[in-house]
Parts: structure tokens; sequence; C-alpha cells
């Protein structure tokens, strides 16, 4: 396996096991101990104020949040020099995974340290980060992103909010409101995005204390409740030109690379919470008896602990593959180079692809893994007095936050098709490859003598046959694609599921390789996912198939896809209850 940096999205065309990833059990010591404290914070003052938290008790969730900068919890982010740790986005996300076991505190917590407070960091002028960086760093000023409107969700472009400059050019004035802020009704500093003269998306810092801003009621909301969401109202809001933050016009690289950071962190959020459910389903099951027996030792209630712990597996190792690879793209850049921000900002929009996938993938999977909790706590599940009423609906939300699931299946085949065709993707070369391959057969993948050969063999032959589904539609289509969005959206979770079948099989391997504790757990959790998903891949391809085309030209599609559809044997019983005697012994998610 190489350790040389791969580029985003390479994993569609790169051969399984090339690279070595990034996995949990390679963190390191220093990152453990921000996990630790974290961890213990979250257990110990958050969890234990769940019920204050949830019916919004006067001045408790943001104790808690300048309790959390106490503890160094605001700084990870916040390069040295403005008073704060500029740590790795592993640790960042370590954080972000153990705070997210309570919904409301987890989104407000990741609403300052992440989107927040990022715009300033990676955007922001020196003049700017020294006057408010310090301060987010320490808890004494909290922040907002002001993003969204009620007319402008996932078109955040067609916002209304308007900016003009003054005569004497000393000010903008801000006018329009603003929807579902995140913090809205604690924030002193908002990073809000407007028109200037109508066409030109920019953002601005706006501070609370500017005359003409104003927060509306807070919003009844089904989960999150404890959190913050309002409307910002700007009512000619007098904005300093020292506060316009980037460019004129260029709000929308802003926005977008932001929201790309916020999706990494929503799928190790997702990750921390299906684990915390998971947990709770895990232990109720144990003492919960029917038909004088522990509902734990019952095989459909195995098989949830099963499903549930390999959905987990694979977000978490996509999640720190991701990070990983990122980290280790920072780090190659001079951190004194003027152009430094700019750059590290660059290194995480490389794997804007990755980002979505890990926000669609971890969204869905935990609000999977809650349903599932609660359904084994049967109608305790259903009432305010067990835990998974709350996580069930707070889990709700992260399908919609950072742009809609919709919108990053959307995103997901067009990034991979638009750097296909800049050349930097070489897909047109494997596509050959494969149309070689599919003339003649016996040299497609075979079989190795690894004890994931199959698993192997078949996320080689998956990749293959999406590529070829996808260079055909867009041969097919070309500059129409972009409208097919139903085509696009089967592409997507074809790349979903290749992704997660490509990270699964590299930490099984890696723990094999490093002779792990617990590598057969790693394995069996591996091919689990990946039985599942093969035959998930060739029902999206064959979807689009039907899509694109019929008669002789669908049966020729067909042929090929059968090619590449080989199917296999495992002992999935066996190894569902291999996996479910683990979660038991371990009370929960430990591999």
């Amino acid at each position: 396996m190489s350790s040389a940096m791969p580029a985003g999205a390479s994993f569609i065309h790169t051969p399984v096991l090339t690279h070595v990833i990034l996995t949990p059990e390679k963190i390191s010591s220093e990152q453990k101990q921000f996990y630790t404290t974290a961890h213990t914070f979250a257990r110990d003052e958050v969890e234990t104020r769940v019920e204050e938290i949830d019916h919004k008790k006067p001045g408790v969730l943001v104790d808690l949040m300048r309790r959390a900068a106490e503890l160094g919890l605001f700084m990870v982010s916040i390069p040295e020099e403005f008073g704060g740790l500029g740590l790795d986005k592993t640790t960042s996300m370590l954080i972000t995974e153990t705070m997210s076991h309570v919904g409301s505190f987890g989104v407000s917590y990741g609403g300052h340290t992440g989107i927040g407070s990022l715009p300033l960091v990676y955007y922001g002028t020196k003049a700017q980060k020294k006057k408010y960086l310090p301060k987010l760093a320490t808890g004494e000023l909290l922040c907002a992103y002001a993003l969204s409107e009620a007319g402008s969700g996932s078109d955040a472009l067609g916002a209304k909010t308007l900016a003009k400059l003054s005569k004497d050019g000393k000010y903008y004035v801000l006018s329009g409101s603003k929807q579902w802020i995140t913090n809205a009704s604690f924030a002193d500093l908002f990073t809000v995005f407007a028109q200037v003269d109508g066409d030109q998306f920019t953002a601005f810092l706006v501070e609370r204390t500017m005359p003409g801003v104003s927060i509306g009621k807070e919003e009844r909301k089904l989960g999150i409740r404890g959190s913050s969401t309002c409307s910002v109202i700007l009512d000619d809001v007098h904005v300093p030109v020292e506060n316009l933050l980037g460019e004129v016009g260029k709000g929308h690289k802003i926005a977008f690379n932001i929201l790309n950071i916020g999706r990494l962190k929503l799928g190790a959020g997702s990750v921390g919470a299906a684990k915390n459910a998971l947990g709770h389903g895990v232990r109720y099951a144990k003492e919960r008896r029917q038909f004088k027996k522990p509902i734990a030792t019952f095989g459909l209630i195995r098989e949830k602990f099963a499903n549930a712990a390999t959905a987990i597996y694979a977000g978490e190792s996509m999640v720190y593959r991701t990070t990983g690879i990122i980290d280790d793209r920072i780090a190659s850049l001079n951190p004194k180079a003027e152009d430094y921000s700019s750059q590290s900002i660059k290194a995480i929009e490389e794997f804007t692809v990755e980002c979505s996938i890990l926000k669609v993938f971890g969204s869905e999977a935990l609000y999977m893994v809650a349903d599932e909790m609660l359904q084994i706590h049967g109608g305790n599940g259903y009432t305010e007095d067990y835990p998974l009423e709350r996580i069930l609906r707070d889990a709700r939300i992260n399908r919609i936050f950072e742009g809609t699931n919709e919108i990053n299946r959307l995103i997901i085949p067009a990034t991979v098709l638009k750097r296909a065709l800049q050349g930097r993707l070489p897909i047109m070369d494997f596509m050959g490859q494969i149309m070689a391959e599919l003339a003649e057969p016996a040299k497609l993948p075979q079989k190795s003598n690894h004890e994931l050969a199959n698993e192997i063999q078949a996320v080689e032959l998956v990749k293959r046959a999406i590529v070829y589904a996808a260079s055909y539609a867009a041969q097919k289509y070309m500059e129409d694609l972009k409208e097919k969005q139903r085509l696009l959206g089967n592409m997507a979770e074809s790349f979903i599921n290749v992704y997660a079948m490509d990270s699964v099989l590299a930490r099984a391997h890696q723990a094999k390789e490093e002779r792990r504790e617990g590598a057969d757990i790693h394995r069996a959790l591996a091919a689990l996912f990946c039985f599942d998903a093969r035959p998930r891949v060739f029902q999206h391809l064959r979807r689009m198939a039907m899509m694109m085309a019929e008669g002789e030209e669908l049966d020729a599609l067909y042929k090929n896809l059968g090619e590449l559809d080989q199917r296999y044997r495992v002992d999935y019983m066996g190894l569902q209850n291999k996996v479910a005697e683990h979660v038991l012994e371990k009370n929960g998610y430990v591999v």
C-alpha cells in the first residue's frame, strides 16, 4: 500500500488497498487526550443536563458553551497566532464526534467552532482575525453563520438580502432577513451573506450590537429543541467596509467551502450520535426480558445490532480516512506563506466529493440506527422517559443541515464528472481499460488469495460498473445530464457505496497487517458491509440503464453490467452473530 497523498475522488478509479489510510486505531496520544477531555465534559456536564437543555432553561446552554471554551475546546481550529491551538482536522472531528451525543449542544457547539468561526479563520484579513478570533477562542464572543433565507435554502445564491456601499465609501448598508440561524439568540458575531448592488453575493462580519440588527422569536422545532434557532433581521445596518469578509462578489466561495467543512463535521457527528444510540439499545436489550429471556438473545434484535455496527464502521472508516488525507495535504503546506489560508481551504475543497458522501451516508445511517434502537425499546422508546425519543428527533435535522441530502446527491456526481472533463481524474483512461476488459472478460480482476478476496474483487468490479454507467450517461446526455436528477441520484448512491466499500476494506486489511487486536471483527464488519453494498450498487446502475436506454441498447448495457455483477457467498448469519456478540460484550460500538 502506498502512503502517497491521493487526489479527491480518486477512490473511483484507484485499485482497492492502494493507499494506507488513517483509521481510528492510529489516532495519536495527543489526539486521544483531546477526545478524552471532550468526552468527559460531554458525559459529565452536558448529558447530565439534557432535560434542562431540551427545555431551554435560561442560561444553561450558554453556560455550557463557556465551560467548553474554558477547557480549550473552542481553540482547536483557530491559529495559534490568534489565541487558538491550530490543531488538525482529525482532532476537530474526534471532538465533534463525542460532542454530538446531545444533539442540541452538538449543533450549538458546531455552529460556533465550525461554520461560525471558520469563515473568519480562512477568509479574514489579519486585522479582522486579530480583532475577533482571540475572543471567539475563549468564548468571550459567540458566533453564528447567517446564510439561509425564507426563499433561499438550497438555492443559497438566490439570497435577497441587499448590501449597498455608502456614498462616502465607509460602510455597507445591509437590509433583509436570515432564517433558521443556529445560535442566533445569543451570538455576538454573525457571518452574513448579502447581494452587493443586488447581484454580487458577498460575506460580511456583522456584530449583534450594530444598530438595526434584531433577532426574531425562537423556532419551535421537531428536534434539537434546546438549540437556538431564530431569524436575524437587518434593518439598514451600517457595516464598516473593514468588516467585508473576502472579496465583493466572491461570497459563494466562502459559503460553499465552509459548507464542505460543515459536511465533514456532520459526518463525524453522525457517527458519534449513532454510537451513542447503539449503546443505549444494547444496554436496554440486555436488561429487558420477554418470554422469560433478555431480548438481547433474540435473533432479530441481534440483527439490528449487527446492521447498526456495520453502518457505524463504514461511516467511521470514511470519516477518518478523509480527515487523514486532508491533514496530510495541509501539513505539506508552508504555514508562514502569505497564501497559507487559501491553500488550506483548497486542500479541503479537493475533497468536496468525500465531504458530501460523509454528510449523506452519516446522516442516513444515524437515522437508521436511532430508529432501530428505538424499536428495540418498544413502547418505552416512544416516551420521553427514555433517550431514544430525543435522539431520533434530533437525528432528523442532519439530512437537511449543510445542504439537503438531495443537493449533496447532485454535488457528488457533478463534481466527479466536472473533474473528469478537466482531466483531474483519469476516468476516460479507466473507461478505455474497462471496455478492453469487457471485450475479453478473462482480463477482468480475478480473486487473489487474500482472506477478503471476494470483497476485494467485488469492489474492483463495482468501480468498473460505476464508471461504465456514468461514462455512458455523460456521453449520451452531455450538458443535459445536469438536468437528469434521478439519473444523478442513482449515480451518487453508487459513488457513496463504493467509497464506503473501499474504506472498510482498507481499514480491515490494515488491522490484519498491523496485527491489531480484534482484526477478526474488522474483517467481519468489512465483509458484511461489502456483501450488502455490492447488490445495492448494481440495483442503482440497472435503474440508470433503464432510464437511459431501451431495446437492444438496454440489452447491451445489461449484458456488460452482468459481466461485472459477479455474486459470491459469505456466512452472513455467522458474521452477524459474531458482530452482535462483540457489540453485546462491549456494551456498544467498540472496535
